[in-house]
């Protein structure tokens, strides 16, 4: 079974021009994951959480580019996500990548 891709992705050096900019980023991967280490700039809002409750979270006028540790949990929220109208981007290859090209964005 095919689903139809119904959100946008960037890559690092695409994420790494709009952080100089204030953009929401959410970082879906779980608490302990976030703390080891997460770009400076995003807010940590685990996949469970921003699934089962993405109305609480986020509103649907902003956009959001979500990211997690290689883009597979990030992929998923977007698709759920974009299928109830929030504006959300795909971050390919997520924190994991991510990091290791651009270490002064990590906390």
């Amino acid at each position: 079974m095919f689903f139809k891709k119904n959100y946008e992705s960037i890559d690092a050096s695409e994420l790494n021009a709009l952080l100089a900019k204030k953009i929401n980023l959410i970082d879906v991967r779980e608490v302990y994951e976030f703390r080891s280490g997460h770009i400076k700039s995003s807010k940590n809002i685990p996949m469970v959480g921003i699934m089962n409750n993405a109305s609480h979270f986020l509103n649907k006028n902003e956009t959001y580019y979500i990211i997690c540790l290689s883009g597979a949990r990030s992929s998923q929220v977007c698709h759920r996500l974009a299928a109830s109208d929030f504006k959300v981007i795909n971050v390919k290859g997520g924190t994991g990548y991510f990091g290791m090209i651009y270490k002064e964005h990590i906390a």
